[in-house]
């Protein structure tokens, strides 16, 4: 086989990796695709709803779009057809159209219902960025947000309206369970109503990043990323033949980009969606034996639990064929266990940010995914770096860097913050992800860790990541979470948290014993403390700074 190719550019790129020698620019080894014209007037709404009408998924095979399931609340069994989705987004948009500016920002705070994909898509389609936040956040977080997006009206419910300042919305606050909202999504359609112009250049939604090493921060997202997103998503799914008659199950957020994604992508495949409220591992699993679900996206933290719970042998899993693994690496020996016990179901592992419309690499097809510890190959329309932190050069295969992203989906920017999108945000468009990564001679990505997560433990990095796969591999471990601790002599110690498996009696040395078998001695955990749960984000990512204060401030005991 001939390894390399020349383009039009003179330049040499390695057809098993990607890897150009010349650049040191990784190019994606999937197939383009071609995405509408730029200057074409185009809003994600209207792209999603084309797709859906145009491509014959392998869920509508046979049947009338408009009379497939779209969602299904599962607290209370309440359902959405395509047919419903359709003419509430019409007559929403057609009802709030005259009270927005083109560029107006909504600020959405509810749990996940019915109603939210609805107001996603109308505002969308009438020009209006939208500004989802967690439901469950405090009052300080939600005012800050707030403050980041400066929207003009905000959608609540009457349960979290009280997190909200009334006198910070111009156009005032929407209740989406009162029976005015719901008035206005069964108003009759206006002939020929004269469409909004929507440019693809034009920001369709400002996510919030995680937030996991500092603040949060207002993500632009402009309508041709996510465009670029949901193309790439539903060009894989239509492509794969064994992906027929879809229910999905979402345990993730709709505010989160990785639940954003998703629910727009299940759009444009004619995917049924089960809304699962807040996550409860038995409630998934009870709601993927009632609704025979095939797919849920997930993270692993999740695959662990599933792995050593017991409940799973009282519910009926066996409709489940995919799992869609994103948020943190997922460790090999996890992934091998989660495959004996459910040898009829696939992981697909993915990485990607709310900087990158989500997912931006991921595996695809049998052969990848037994690629354990590997989040896939870059996406489609994609380039990717690998760039030393220290020297900013750029670094060929098997070599650990900092990933640099580039591609239509990367993000316009930071909200008011051009401090932050200059540090994030190169001239040429490359985006830097802050995760210090490798891509193996056959261009498999690999996530060794957060950059800024790296403990420092004398002249040694210690990536917290390797020794928490390590812990959740002892049956003893429910859970466990890995922070630099600060120690005089070394700098930084790691310092583990574990939720112990209940009935347990493991105690510390035996933990200090269990890793030190495995690493290196500069890798050793050096103290531990018990605890009844890891904090997490919505996206099930490991909140560390919590953990630290806590570790430093002595009330790891509390927990």
């Amino acid at each position: 086989m001939e390894k390399t190719k020349k383009s039009n550019h003179s330049r040499t790129i390695d057809l098993l990796s990607g890897y150009d020698q010349r650049t040191g620019i990784y190019h994606s080894l999937r197939s383009s695709l071609s995405l509408p014209p730029i200057d074409q007037p185009l809003s994600t709404s209207e792209y999603v709803f084309s797709l859906l009408r145009a491509s014959s998924p392998p869920a509508t095979a046979g049947k009338d779009v408009e009379s497939l399931t779209y969602l299904v609340d599962a607290s209370s069994g309440e359902s959405l057809t395509y047919g419903e989705l359709l003419r509430k987004v019409r007559s929403l948009a057609a009802t709030l159209r005259e009270r927005f500016t083109s560029g107006d920002v909504a600020f959405i705070l509810s749990p996940a219902s019915l109603h939210v994909p609805v107001v996603y898509l109308a505002l969308m389609s009438i020009g209006v960025v939208i500004s989802p936040a967690n439901p469950i956040g405090s009052e300080l977080e939600v005012s800050h947000q707030v403050e980041v997006s400066k929207p003009v009206i905000a959608f609540a419910t009457s349960e979290t309206v009280n997190k909200l300042r009334l006198s910070s919305f111009p156009l005032g606050v929407v209740l989406i369970d009162s029976p005015e909202f719901l008035s206005w999504l069964t108003k009759p359609e206006l002939d020929n109503p004269i469409p909004v112009r929507v440019n693809q250049t034009d920001t369709a939604a400002i996510l919030f990043s995680s937030g996991t090493t500092g603040k949060v921060k207002g993500v632009l997202l402009t309508h041709r990323n996510v465009i670029a997103s949901t193309a790439v998503s539903h060009q894989r799914a239509v492509n794969d033949p064994v992906d027929y008659d879809r229910v999905g199950l979402f345990p993730l957020p709709l505010f989160h980009v990785f639940g954003f994604a998703m629910m727009i992508r299940a759009i444009s495949l004619g995917e049924k969606l089960v809304l699962l409220g807040r996550f409860e591992l038995e409630a998934m699993m009870k709601a993927v034996e009632k609704y025979k679900v095939t797919g849920m996206p997930v993270s692993p933290p999740l695959i662990v639990a599933l792995v050593k719970s017991e409940l799973t042998r009282k519910y009926d899993l066996s409709s489940l064929r995919s799992l869609g693994c994103g948020g943190a690496p997922l460790g090999r020996d996890i992934a091998e266990r989660f495959k004996l016990k459910f040898p009829g179901v696939d992981i697909v592992q993915g990485y990607g940010l709310t900087e990158s419309t989500g997912p931006a690499a991921a595996t695809s097809g049998p052969e990848e995914m037994v690629r354990y510890g590997s989040v896939g190959r870059i996406s489609e329309n994609m380039e990717a770096k690998i760039v030393d932190p220290s020297t900013g050069e750029a670094l060929p295969p098997g070599k650990n860097g900092e990933l640099w992203l580039r591609g239509p989906v990367i993000m316009k920017g930071y909200v008011e913050n051009e401090k932050a999108t200059a540090e994030t945000l190169d001239q040429e468009g490359w985006l830097k992800t802050g995760d210090l990564c490798y891509i193996d001679p056959e261009g498999f990505l690999y996530i060794v860790d957060r950059l800024k997560e790296l403990i420092k433990y004398k002249a040694y990095q210690v990536p917290p990541v390797e020794l928490e796969q390590i812990l959740q591999s002892n049956p003893d471990v429910v859970d466990a979470a890995v922070v630099p601790f600060p120690d005089e002599d070394a700098g930084e110690i790691p310092m583990a948290f574990i939720v112990r498996k209940p009935g347990s009696n493991l105690n510390e040395a035996q933990v200090i014993d269990f890793v030190a078998k495995q690493v290196a001695p500069y890798k050793k955990v050096r103290r531990v403390a018990f605890i009844n749960a890891i904090p997490k984000n919505p996206a099930g990512k490991i909140l560390r700074r919590e953990l630290t204060k806590i570790a430093v401030n002595g009330n790891a005991s509390k927990l």
